[in-house]
């Protein structure tokens, strides 16, 4: 009965009517347009019906029409719709002709059907049954990203009293979605598809985090405890009670409830091991997620050997920067001092933030040398937010609006201060800020030329490759003139090289957590607390880390491909504008996008 009640559940839509696909009559209309307006049409359709299934997607692009809802997110009715999407779009897709297209239209058309394909390809019942029944992650987990949504300092807008009652609507949502997240859980312990123990003791962590202090304490609380100006007296006293009673008889037990399950229930029959491969279903699950962060058909051995490749091309560099400061002692004496040295600490969180702030009033004043268009939205730096520092990255980044009323957000983490150096400084900026995350990520939403697939989708490879591709910029921005912000930048390339060698190890060769942190220990100067977040963080999401070094050796490849054949008429502001003005692509149409720029001779 617990299974068929379960099933019953999961398979219901939860908040709104199911969403009907495109008409027979509007089809029939699309087809007596040109190739070139079918396929607009189509990319405005399929963008349209994606936000409707969606909204928070709509949230984040500024759009608050529908902000009252979360959406399905982990019922069956959620996957079967995106499947019978994609099964729709792909046959509307295969009836335009891609000859009769523009060269722009063409890379268009290729990124979308690669991505629909891919989409496709995951909702196979082998790939979801090793999947679905982990809904919640210590990475990526809803717990997490919803709780920050109602803060009041992420995406959702706090400024109205419409905004207020949104919120509460989505809180409601939010608590019945927890208890549907432990009903997946309970379908893995029946199929054997559980989480690694490690990472729902991190999840019970956050949970605990989450609740500490009880429902005043909650960070859900905080669009309550400060008003925006012009609200009456009577309606600050109206939702401070509604939002208490929410928070507190709603949503704080919900996720006490899954807390406590996890502990209780989960945690004996979770897995020990921490890898895919040990999973039923897990070997091929990992292949169909490297193939689909990557955008290659690299198998993870093939990746693991280019990871230990760039290791070894990588320590030289490292041992350069040990003779050019002088350093007496071998690496890993290199590595010790650079990881305890007080020199290389940061007085406070505060400092660390400035030194941040510092870099990027540097890097505006040049930046303009290697990049013809640049962002309109502006930029923030911020810490972590503490709930979560303890399992977060180094830094992030959080994209801002199109129209620019919400600006980017990048985020250090200042959790354990005494493990961060300031080596990492200039590296990690142009990373998650710029020229890396926030301006491939602006420029795209901000170009309407493009489909919204283009401006606000992408692929990981493509992403990350770029932000990891942007610190190799250092030099040309004038940085890294400090040889232990140079040893910085190697030390993060390490690490996105170690990723190659330490994700395909956890989930096709057996290596253990211990295992891999110790292989980071060795090859970088990182410390231990950030080796142990990086490898908890490959155990949570596999396949992610690979995608930063499959996509910057592309980009740079690419970048040297066309230096070679356009020898003085390479134009760099050029070669960017053709990397980033069409938002992130597969990484093989990408590489065709540079062939042709090179083959017209590499116009500006």
């Amino acid at each position: 009965m617990m299974r068929v009640a379960v099933a019953l559940l999961l398979a219901t839509s939860l908040f709104t009517a199911p969403l009907a696909l495109t008409p027979a009559a509007a089809q029939q209309a699309a087809a007596a347009q040109s190739p070139s307006a079918r396929l607009s049409s189509l990319f405005a359709a399929s963008d349209a019906d994606s936000l409707k299934r969606n909204p928070l997607n709509a949230l984040f692009r500024g759009d608050t029409s529908r902000a009252d809802q979360l959406g399905e997110l982990i019922t069956d009715a959620a996957w079967m719709a995106e499947k019978r999407a994609a099964e729709a779009e792909l046959k509307a897709l295969a009836g335009i002709d891609r000859a009769a297209l523009t060269p722009d239209e063409q890379v268009s058309y290729d990124t979308f059907k690669w991505q629909r394909e891919t989409d496709l390809a995951g909702y196979a019942p082998a790939l979801l049954a090793a999947t679905l029944p982990r809904p919640i992650d210590h990475f990526f987990g809803f717990h997490n990203f919803l709780a920050e949504l109602q803060s009041g300092e992420s995406v959702a807008p706090f400024k109205t009293l419409k905004d207020y009652e949104d919120a509460l609507k989505r809180s409601d949502q939010f608590a019945l979605l927890i208890d549907l997240a432990i009903l997946r859980f309970r379908q893995g312990m029946v199929s054997g598809v559980v989480q690694p123990k490690l990472v729902v003791r991190n999840v019970v962590d956050q949970l605990n985090n989450l609740t500490a202090g009880g429902t005043d304490a909650s960070i859900m609380m905080k669009p309550v405890q400060k008003f925006p100006e012009g609200f009456s007296a009577a309606d600050q006293v109206r939702l401070k009670a509604a939002y208490t009673k929410m928070i507190g008889e709603r949503v704080n037990p919900a996720l006490l409830r899954l807390r406590d399950f996890l502990n209780n229930e989960y945690l004996p029959v979770a897995r020990d091991s921490v890898g895919l491969a040990a999973m039923p279903g897990g070997p091929e699950l990992y292949r169909y997620l490297v193939a689909s962060t990557t955008t290659t058909d690299l198998t993870p051995d093939a990746i693991h050997n280019i990871g230990l490749s760039e290791v070894a091309r990588i320590l030289k560099g490292i041992d350069e920067v040990q003779a050019k400061v002088g350093f007496k002692g071998d690496r890993k004496a290199f590595f010790d001092y650079l990881r305890s040295d007080p020199r290389f600490k940061f007085a406070s969180a505060q400092a660390m933030g400035d030194a941040f702030r510092a870099t990027g009033t540097r890097i505006d004043k040049v930046v303009g040398n290697l990049f013809a268009t640049l962002p309109k939205g502006g930029l923030e730096i911020r810490p972590v937010p503490p709930h979560r520092e303890k399992t977060d990255a180094a830094g992030s980044y959080q994209n801002g609006t199109p129209d620019g009323s919400r600006p980017g957000v990048f985020y250090y983490n200042a959790y354990d201060l005494p493990s961060r150096s300031t080596t990492g400084v200039e590296t990690l900026f142009l990373h998650e800020a710029v020229p890396g995350h926030h301006f491939q990520i602006s420029l795209a939403q901000e170009n309407e030329k493009l489909p919204a697939f283009q401006r606000f989708g992408g692929n990981t490879a493509f992403v990350e490759g770029w932000a990891l591709y942007a610190e190799s910029l250092g030099p040309e921005l004038g940085m890294f003139t400090d040889p232990y912000q140079l040893m910085g930048r190697y030390n993060d390339e390490m690490l996105r090289a170690m990723r190659l060698v330490v994700d395909t190890g956890l989930h096709s060769k057996g290596w253990g957590r211990d295992q891999s942190i110790d292989y980071m220990l060795a090859n970088s100067s990182m410390s231990r607390t950030d080796a142990t977040i990086e490898v908890e963080r490959y155990i949570a999401i596999p396949s992610q880390a690979l995608a930063y070094k499959m996509g910057q050796l592309t980009i740079r490849r690419l970048r040297t491909k066309a230096e070679a054949a356009l020898g003085p008429k390479f134009n760099i502001k050029g070669f960017h504008a053709q990397v980033l003005m069409t938002g992130a692509l597969p990484l093989a149409v990408l590489e065709a996008k540079i062939d042709r720029w090179i083959a017209a001779g590499g116009p500006a």
